[in-house]
């Protein structure tokens, strides 16, 4: 019987929905089998993940604000998404994601340096009545009566209602309409006492102004600073309200970008204000239709209340949950339906860690990576580290070692060289390059699609390294984490995370050859001091300190890797029947037909015969009158807008192309195409579908989870 210690009870209980992957950026490292962690909401199945909202929750110093800006550079960076940030909290004044902005080529806009007039006439009048509406809601929320909604709608098509201070006067003398001048006074008195809030009260500047400009809808980021505001200011739901619904019917409509992030910094704030929660919670029903991922950062739920606003946090399909008291803990479970270990664990993560649930199923616990750019433009805590520095105190722990040194000095002896403990690298001794080369030829052959002389040739290295060196030898153990890789290629997922959580709960790195002379990426940053290097018992005869000494490998290890060698046989059978069932359905083409927005388009994906790339391309005849036809997949895009023909030109059909790369010859790709029908206005957003090609000859409309017809009329 194998007994393993009661921490190995909790890594084995997520392993089936460990072995999940998504696609997208690179977030960080599972902590439960060490894995990579990515994910890019857009870029899921429709039917994992059906919408692409995310809730960020955690305490002061848990990460989940730097998180949260990681996610939105990398999107930007990676894919050309856009971003709307309101951002309310920073120090000394200023909020803290400027830094970021202005990395991005982005715009910070501080409240009280712009004026936004609701009553612009670059706003189209449903946005203008539906922004002052949210204004009237927010400073007097029982305002807004059937009558006094009519007074308003009356004194908006005035001549004089250019700005906040004539539609006030519109209101107070209005003229005679479909009821008599009298009585609309009447109805709009309520209305406007609340709008003078903003004319002659505490409010007078933000919105009284008479200047129509509204802010930029290209920046690929867009900062709106109220870090300067008194947080519990009325301006702060009133001016929320109207960026929301300037990004709602104005931002959104107008954005080119293939998706969108609203991100809601200290989002509380928004979702206890009458003025916003209903349209925030119109945006997180929509988001999936509008191309908009909602992307909601707050401390507890407990911010919430019990009402409707904590309703809305169960509309997010994506929760990152950094540490919380035990009790928070349990009350964010229950709501987000965690297990019991995910719950247990929350009040024990250390700053950068958290229990991530990804759609119904998938939990794990996450450390987010950063690079030292990221962690300059996404630093808080500046004060407290200035705090820290000036307040330092010797450590004794260094007083004692230069006294441990003195003593061999006085000896005549020079102080032992201490063993050198890993930290980036796992293992406790350096591959030779013959050994690397050997792990790197089968993961090359399962690169390949050769899965079967990957699998011949992992096991005849883990047999000659256990003849040679012992089933315990780290030349034995290091063969788990090539195995693992070998099955992730072959369509194993299930049996890679097995074998990963085995070699990380061994301590060891899971992909062990990342971190060599020769490897291919550098391992990333990671969070927390590393592990304490163990020493060795003093002789008390000899009067000599003790020596750190390497780490060792846990006393099950050689059961462990007997137990995986035992099996091994069944996993690679299975991944032999999958992998041929694969081969068996390779075709290597899809091909598909679309309409949008009246348009009849022709999309088609080639996988190239290395497995090294696929290419996207559309048609569209020019009998379909298309005047804008764009498409994009990963970091590749590709745009066309017709032209006014002269005279003597012919029309032409529209040919776009993009080549992405891809990891095998069986690897899916997203392609998303955009176009603009004969009635599109150059400026706006036009309408998009995104279609998921696999190479076994079908198309998968990912809004709907739906299969579409293949279009074989370009295959022959």
């Amino acid at each position: 019987m194998i007994r393993l210690p009661s921490t190995h009870a909790a890594i084995t209980a997520p392993l089936i929905a460990s072995s999940t992957r998504f696609p997208g950026i690179p977030v960080g490292k599972s902590l439960l089998d060490g894995r990579p962690f990515h994910l890019s909401p857009v870029l899921a199945e429709a039917s994992i993940l059906p919408s692409t909202n995310s809730l960020a929750l955690g305490g002061l110093g848990s990460g989940k604000s730097t998180t949260g800006k990681i996610r939105i550079r990398r999107e930007i960076l990676h894919h050309g998404h856009q971003a709307v940030v309101i951002d309310s909290f920073g120090e000394d004044s200023t909020g803290e994601w400027g830094a970021l902005t202005h990395s991005l080529g982005g715009r910070v806009i501080e409240a009280g340096s712009f004026t936004l007039n609701p009553c612009s006439r670059l706003l189209p009048p449903e946005v203008r009545e539906q922004l002052i509406r949210s204004l009237i809601t927010a400073v007097e929320p029982g305002a807004l009566t059937y009558q006094s909604t009519h007074a308003l709608q009356h004194a908006l098509n005035h001549p004089k209602a250019t700005n906040l201070n004539g539609l006030v006067d519109s209101l107070v003398r209005p003229e005679d309409g479909r009821w008599p001048a009298a009585k609309l006074a009447e109805w709009g008195e309520g209305v406007a006492i609340g709008l003078s809030r903003y004319t002659e009260g505490s409010l007078r500047g933000l919105f009284d102004g008479q200047d129509a400009t509204l802010p930029p809808t290209n920046l690929p980021i867009l900062t709106f600073d109220f870090s300067r505001l008194d947080r519990n200011s009325p301006a702060i739901p009133s001016l929320m309200a109207a960026v929301s619904c300037w990004a709602e019917h104005v931002w959104l409509r107008q954005s080119t970008a293939t998706h969108r992030h609203l991100v809601l910094e200290e989002a509380w704030q928004i979702l206890l204000s009458p003025a916003t929660s209903e349209m925030i919670q119109r945006l997180l029903k929509n988001s999936r239709k509008a191309g908009l991922s909602l992307d909601v950062l707050m401390h507890t739920l407990s911010d919430l209340g019990d009402g409707k606003a904590r309703d809305l946090a169960r509309l997010c399909e994506i929760a990152h949950v950094g540490r919380l008291n035990p009790e928070e803990a349990a009350n964010v479970g229950a709501l987000l339906g965690l297990p019991a270990w995910a719950i247990k664990e929350i009040p024990n993560l250390a700053p950068g860690q958290a229990v991530w649930k990804v759609g119904p199923h998938y939990v794990d616990i996450i450390e987010t990576m950063r690079s030292e750019d990221e962690a300059r433009l996404t630093d808080t805590s500046s004060r407290r580290r200035q705090a820290q520095e000036a307040l330092a105190v010797p450590d004794p722990t260094l007083v004692k070692e230069e006294e441990e040194d003195s003593n061999y000095e006085d000896q005549g002896q020079s102080p032992p060289e201490p063993i050198d403990i890993e930290q980036g690298d796992a293992w406790d001794w350096q591959m030779p390059p013959n050994v690397i080369d050997r792990h790197y030829d089968v993961i090359e052959a399962a690169r390949q699609g050769r899965c079967n002389e990957a699998a011949d040739l992992a096991a005849l290295g883990e047999r000659q390294d256990i003849t040679a060196h012992g089933i315990n030898s780290h030349q034995a153990v290091s063969w788990l984490s090539t195995r693992a890789t070998v099955a992730e290629l072959c369509g194993s997922p299930a049996t890679a995370t097995q074998l990963r959580a085995t070699v990380s709960h061994m301590g060891k790195e899971v992909e062990w050859w990342t971190n060599t002379t020769n490897a291919r990426t550098p391992p990333a940053e990671q969070h927390g001091p590393p592990p304490a290097a163990p020493t060795a018992a003093a002789d008390p005869d000899s009067g000599q300190p003790p020596v750190p000494l390497k780490r060792r490998t846990w006393p099950y290890a050689a059961a462990v890797a007997a137990l995986t060698i035992a099996i091994a046989a069944v996993w690679q059978s299975a991944a032999d029947d999958k992998q041929a069932a694969k081969q068996a359905a390779y075709k290597g083409v899809s091909a598909t037909e679309l309409n949008i927005d009246g348009v009849k388009t022709s999309t088609f994906a080639d996988w190239s015969k290395d497995g090294q790339s696929v290419i996207l391309s559309v048609s569209v005849d020019t009998d379909e009158k298309a005047k804008m036809v764009r498409i994009d997949s990963g970091n590749q895009t590709a745009h066309e807008e017709t032209q006014p023909l002269k005279e003597g030109q012919f029309a032409m059909p529209i040919e776009l192309e993009v080549t992405v790369p891809v990891k095998d010859r069986y690897q899916a790709v997203q392609l998303s195409v955009m176009v603009g029908g004969p009635h599109w206005k150059p400026n706006t957003r036009a309408p998009h579908r995104i279609i998921e090609f696999r190479p076994d000859d079908t198309a998968i409309d990912t809004e709907t989870g739906k299969t579409l017809k293949q279009w074989h009329s370009r295959l022959l």
